[in-house]
């Protein structure tokens, strides 16, 4: 017993074992009130209300079980088999009924013993095919003391049961007969729960159809209380009929006389009214005396009267027994109302004709809402025709009831076709052959079917019918009040084709087709768990196409954008199972791949360096586009997606600076690099704040006058622990992060406010980063410093590179041009060292031209050097564009540059960069040049 309420405490949910013993104690209950109806008749009246009481009561034993199961809490996820359920079903109300039966036959003890121990079997067995209707990943294995023991509880209360059943009077009787038979079906479902034990084994499916418990839960709680609600009116109408009965001939003479809302009344075989009722004057007007006597013309409109109707309906009425009909009646005070009218012909006990009764209808207000209706009706077939949406209404017997032309124009059916009366299965088979779907089975058919179904029972939600390419249907159904529900169909082919175009588009490429950065990171972290699992290796592949921005420049970004295709093409095609390329943007991709062996990696990166060894776009004007190839590999280098392609993308960056080094495996410090950069990063961002910078002046001289013309201002950087950081080292990295924004506005104002602090006039020179060139207010940026320290425009000399300028020439020129309007000097520094100097010149006016002073360095040991300077400064002259260089150290050099007409010069020759002018103690002065 102490097993027992620990399965119905630990296994079962308590509010599901409570719904289950209200179940069966109403149908119980049910039962032996049906019971005690059958024993008061004889014959198949009897035969009725016994199998109404063992339907009551197999259907309550079932629902009791299938309830309590749903609340029964096995552990795993549990289906139920359709066929063994039923059975189970059918089993319980046919032994109960065979049960009854017998307890009525013979009341004695031999026969309510013979009938205990078959209605206890029957809810033995109803429970135990019931359990084999049980699917679910385990093996059931039975104790067969608690089977045994639970068979004994389903027979034994049954005997009491029985006997107060169909012997007891009194209430009390039935009740206690009712709790027995619960306390039968309880106990032998309980004890049965008990005895079975779960072993875990692979789920066999032997039919491909199973109840869920949802299912179930809606089917039994609806059909068992739809059943025995049905099994109470069926007891109370049987009382009330009788009562009903003998007051029946009494009710009908004062309803006849009480009626006021139509007129009954009775015409002689002449079609005189013979009679009158209160309702007859009421609708009228006539009283009963003047009334009587009246031929029925008198109550026709003139137009009828003349027309014949009176006599057509008397002589329908006489030959057939019976005329009915509708039209325009007339009062006494002459206005008329629309009347329903039925003649009917009375005979006497020996079939003589001795007049007739006529019923007059007052159907005024319903004639109105019927016209209205049918005007309604009208526009609404006007609203329904001009529906964006198919339409149709079916009736609670699920045939079609309306349909509207959207909705043949939607599944492409002839608008001639009447669907109206059809079922569900027929509209089904119809669209289906009217929309050309392959393969139009039966079992296709149900399937659509059980969709349409499936939207009207899923309320406002929508259902959609993917028919493939050319179909796809959203249905909305709204249940109506009769059980009927009305569906509407919204074609939304186009709608999911852009959806899909739309999704591809967010994980794609729009230019190549490739996986974009989004659907690669999934990808990779898909692979990587696999990885995990199954131990194998996946490498990440970073691609950086290299000089491509000049292939843009050169041939134009329609040759860029061909040639992109044409290599991602050319990737895609190399690629095998368990590998992905994808475009991260500009001149950027990546590919990944799972690997075993060295041997699988060495042949893929093989097949990726081969797309790049023959040359794109036409024969004519072919072109080679070279990569730099980084790769990492996981686990060794990474175990997470971000770090295995930040380690990617280290290796590439080594790749690309590392010239004959095509491609990069990652190695470790290649990190601590990176994170020695990061640090200067952080650093940076602090040396303002911390007054870690400073600035230092390198003079500039004219050497025709020998006179001071002017200071370049140089950025230093004195790091407290690192010491005097090289310029090269950080501004790069300033650059990279954006800081130089912030560096250049600061290195700006403190040179400027230092210039104005000098004598004579002297100019100050300052470099501007390619970065500062995308600042869109430098402009500003620089007019409000000249304004701040109060220096002339005229004096203040920024220093540009050709690199800055090809990077974005349109917009770098544009700048330049706006602060030149300022008066700003522009220098154009490092001259020579680009590849487009003198498209340089040719696309801005500059004020000074700064030779490079590594053509300075090597003048004294290459011709080439010499000339290029010699080229330069006649290009000044013819130019009329002053010519400074830089690096000067030595006489000879300074002797060459004079020899040349060279106009300034600054090196150390005339002095190293040193602290403010304006604070330097030497003051200053002419020098004395050559």
């Amino acid at each position: 017993m102490f097993d027992v309420l620990l399965c119905i405490h630990d296994q079962h949910n308590e509010w599901f074992v409570l719904l289950a013993g209200a179940i069966c104690v109403i149908s119980a209950m049910s039962a032996v009130q049906l019971l005690r109806h059958a024993r008061h008749l004889s014959g198949r009246a009897a035969a009725r209300w016994i199998a109404g009481a063992g339907i009551a009561i197999g259907f309550g034993i079932w629902a009791t079980h299938f309830v309590a199961m749903l609340g029964y809490d096995p552990g795993v996820i549990a289906g139920y088999q359709i066929p063994a359920t039923l059975m189970s079903l059918i089993t319980a109300i046919a032994m109960t009924t065979m049960s009854f039966s017998i307890a009525l036959a013979r009341p004695d003890a031999k026969g309510l013993a013979v009938a205990s121990l078959l209605g206890g079997c029957g809810i033995a067995a109803m429970h135990y095919i019931g359990m084999s209707a049980l699917e679910l990943p385990a093996q059931i294995h039975w104790r067969s003391g608690y089977v045994a023991v639970s068979l004994l509880f389903a027979v034994v209360p049954m005997y009491p049961a029985l006997a107060l059943a169909v012997g007891g009077r009194a209430i009390r009787s039935g009740v206690i007969a009712g709790l027995m038979m619960t306390l039968s079906i309880v106990l032998l479902h309980f004890v049965g729960m008990t005895a079975a034990r779960l072993v875990p084994a692979p789920l066999d499916l032997r039919t491909g159809v199973l109840l869920s418990r949802d299912s179930m839960a809606v089917v039994i709680t609806a059909g068992a209380l739809g059943l025995l609600m049905l099994c109470a009116t069926v007891l109370t109408m049987a009382r009330k009929t009788r009562l009903a009965l003998h007051e029946t001939e009494r009710d009908m003479s004062i309803l006849v006389q009480g009626i006021t809302d139509c007129a009954i009344y009775k015409l002689d075989r002449g079609g005189k009214v013979a009679n009158w009722n209160a309702g007859a004057q009421r609708l009228k007007g006539y009283p009963a005396d003047e009334a009587i006597g009246l031929p029925l013309a008198a109550f026709y409109t003139p137009e009828d009267r003349a027309a014949g109707l009176p006599e057509r309906a008397m002589s329908t009425a006489a030959q057939s027994g019976k005329f009915s009909g509708e039209g325009w009646r007339m009062r006494r005070d002459g206005t008329r109302f629309w009347a329903h009218v039925t003649i009917e012909r009375i005979a006497d006990e020996h079939g003589d004709d001795i007049g007739f009764a006529k019923i007059t209808r007052d159907m005024t207000r319903f004639k109105e809402d019927e016209d209205r209706l049918k005007q309604m009706a009208g526009h609404l077939d006007a609203a329904l025709g001009n529906m964006h949406q198919g339409l149709c209404l079916f009736g609670p017997d699920k045939r079609l009831l309306l349909v509207n032309a959207r909705f043949t124009e939607i599944w492409g059916v002839d608008r001639e076709t009447s669907l109206v009366g059809m079922t569900i299965e027929e509209v089904a088979r119809l669209v289906l052959d009217a929309s050309a779907y392959p393969k139009v089975s039966q079992t296709r058919i149900a399937d659509l079917r059980l969709q349409l179904q499936a939207s009207a029972d899923a309320g406002n939600a929508a259902v959609v019918l993917d028919l493939g390419d050319a179909l796809v249907v959203s249905m909305v159904s709204r249940a109506m009040a009769d059980g009927g529900w009305v569906t509407t169909f919204e074609d939304v082919t186009e709608r999911r084709r852009s959806d899909a175009k739309i999704a591809h588009m967010a994980m794609h490429d729009s230019l190549t087709g490739l996986p974009n950065r989004s659907s690669f990171a999934h990808w990779i972290d898909a692979e990587l768990e696999q990885a995990r699992h199954f131990g194998h290796q996946v490498t990440a592949v970073m691609i950086d196409l290299d000089r491509f921005k000049e292939i843009n420049d050169t041939r134009g970004h329609g040759a860029g954008d061909a040639a992109l295709q044409h290599l991602s093409k050319r990737l895609l095609e190399v690629l095998a199972e368990g590998e992905v390329v994808a475009r991260l943007g500009g001149d950027e991709f990546a590919a990944a791949k799972r690997f075993k062996d060295e041997a699988d990696l060495a042949a893929f990166l093989d097949r990726l360096e081969g797309c790049f060894a023959t040359p794109f776009g036409p024969e004519d004007n072919s072109f080679y586009l070279g990569a730099s190839i980084g790769l990492a590999v996981f686990p060794q280098d990474g175990e997470r997606r971000e770090q295995l392609l930040n380690n990617a993308d280290l290796a590439m960056y080594r790749a690309k600076a590392n010239v004959g080094e095509r491609i990069a495996y990652y190695e470790p410090e290649m990190d601590e690099t990176a994170r020695a950069r990061r640090q200067i990063a952080n650093d940076l961002r602090q040396a303002i704040d911390r007054d870690e910078l400073s600035l230092v002046y390198q003079p500039q001289y004219g050497l025709a006058t020998g006179e001071m013309t002017g200071y370049e201002a140089l950025l230093r950087w004195q790091h407290p622990t690192r010491g005097a950081v090289a310029p090269d080292d950080f501004i790069p990295i300033a650059e990279e992060t954006g800081e130089i924004f912030r560096i250049g506005e600061w290195v700006l104002r403190e040179a400027c406010a230092e210039a104005a602090a000098w004598p004579n006039g002297l100019k100050v020179a300052v470099n501007l980063s390619a970065v500062q060139l995308s600042q869109n207010d430098l402009v500003n940026v620089v007019r409000g410093i000249l304004v701040e320290t109060g220096l002339s425009p005229t004096r203040l000399e920024l220093e540009i590179t050709e690199t800055a300028i090809i990077a974005d020439k349109l917009r770098a020129l544009h700048l330049l041009r706006q602060i030149k309007a300022l008066g700003v000097s522009i220098a154009i520094d490092d001259f020579g060292t680009g590849y487009s100097s003198l498209d340089t010149l040719h696309s801005f006016p500059f004020d000074k031209i700064k030779i490079d002073k590594s053509f300075l360095i090597r003048s004294q040991t290459s011709a080439q050097a010499r000339a290029i300077i010699k080229a330069v400064l006649a290009l000044g002259q013819s130019l009329n564009v002053p010519v400074l260089a830089e690096g000067v150290e030595t006489l000879d050099q300074v002797d060459l540059l004079k020899e040349q007409g060279c106009d300034e010069a600054q090196g150390y020759y005339f002095g190293r960069p040193g602290a403010s002018p304006s604070l330097a103690s030497a003051p200053m002065e002419r020098r004395q040049i050559g």
